[in-house]
């Protein structure tokens, strides 16, 4: 009963702290579009949330048989242990102002429980979750850049508002929903093992990742709620990369990280959302010169694999390890 409950207050946790890091900066971002509507944007993140893990859960298996093995009878207590070091992790690194994200600390301290506790680590799989985690800001970046060049050519016409508003729709629509298939499923991944423990009552193997559209609400409503506390504050952090002189500025920003996130679901590595806005961002406002980029947004993507990712392996494998011996 006591794992139960532990489950559950986890599982609720981080699905809040995701809200607050990645939804925060899907809503943020694109509210800056002028007269934009938060009730239509807050709709655009909670329907594909529903929606797409009801079509794919490849990424969501990642998190639970691409990174260890976490089908032996210590697998529930590795993941539980590695979650809970993902967010104490990010929770440390956020109260030093230190840049982080919540994918590569999950990442990291499930991979880092499962050495600990002597599980099989799928290192080759591990690799490549982190070395496509690694291109996808490469790759927003890129796509931002092209896009904001592209962006200062579009010539002015009569109706030109209104395309670029519904412009903003859909470029923002695709990146909610390329969110829902790929990082947003940690989300997914940790609420499915918790529901196993729930309904067992015991510690083992994980179960599959069976989403069902109640438990996806819940998830989506929670994610949303999160997001809406600190949305004003992530907001103005990542605009400050970028002067959104234009709203073809934010288009391209949205439609950058919508690539990059989406090309990566289809290797199912799990990426930062977080971090492919951000590089978006750099992309659109190097395309205007590199004196409108503020550099440190660059550098704080690296200083997140520079702290993030070790420090929760290494935090993962020392729990696993204390747990394996007691």
């Amino acid at each position: 009963m006591i794992w139960a409950m532990a489950f559950a207050a986890m599982a609720l946790a981080f699905v809040w702290v995701t809200g607050v890091n990645d939804g925060a900066a899907l809503l943020g971002l694109s509210g800056r579009y002028p007269r934009s509507s938060g009730l239509l944007l807050t709709a655009l993140v909670l329907v594909p949330l529903v929606l797409v893990p009801q079509v794919t859960v490849t990424v969501a298996r990642t998190f639970t048989e691409g990174l260890t093995d976490l089908g032996d009878r210590r697998g529930a207590l590795a993941f539980l242990l590695g979650v809970t070091v993902a967010l104490a992790v990010v929770a440390a690194l956020t109260r030093r102002s230190l840049p982080t994200s919540l994918t590569l600390a999950i990442v990291g301290g499930i991979g880092g429980a499962g050495l600990g506790m002597g599980l099989d680590v799928a290192w080759r799989g591990l690799g490549l979750v982190l070395l496509i985690g690694a291109a996808a800001p490469l790759v927003g970046t890129s796509v931002g850049f092209g896009l904001g060049l592209a962006s200062r050519r579009v010539p002015s016409f009569t109706g030109m508002p209104g395309a670029v508003r519904t412009a903003h729709v859909l470029a923002y629509s695709a990146q909610c929903a390329a969110y829902a298939a790929n990082d947003g499923q940690k989300m997914l991944a940790v609420v499915s093992v918790a529901r196993h423990v729930v309904s067992t009552r015991r510690l083992g193997a994980i179960g599959p990742v069976q989403p069902t559209p109640l438990v996806l609400i819940a998830i989506a409503v929670v994610f949303c709620a999160g997001a809406l506390s600190a949305v004003h504050r992530v907001g103005e952090r990542l605009g400050r990369g970028l002067v959104l002189a234009r709203p073809l500025h934010v288009v391209s920003t949205e439609a950058a990280a919508a690539a990059s996130v989406a090309a990566s679901s289809f290797a199912g590595a799990p990426v930062s959302m977080t971090q492919s806005v951000t590089a978006g961002v750099v992309g659109v406002a190097a395309s205007e010169g590199a004196s409108r980029v503020r550099w440190q947004n660059v550098l704080g993507i690296g200083a997140a694999w520079l702290f993030t990712l070790p420090l929760a392996f290494a935090a993962g494998t020392l729990g696993g390890a204390a747990a394996r011996v007691l």
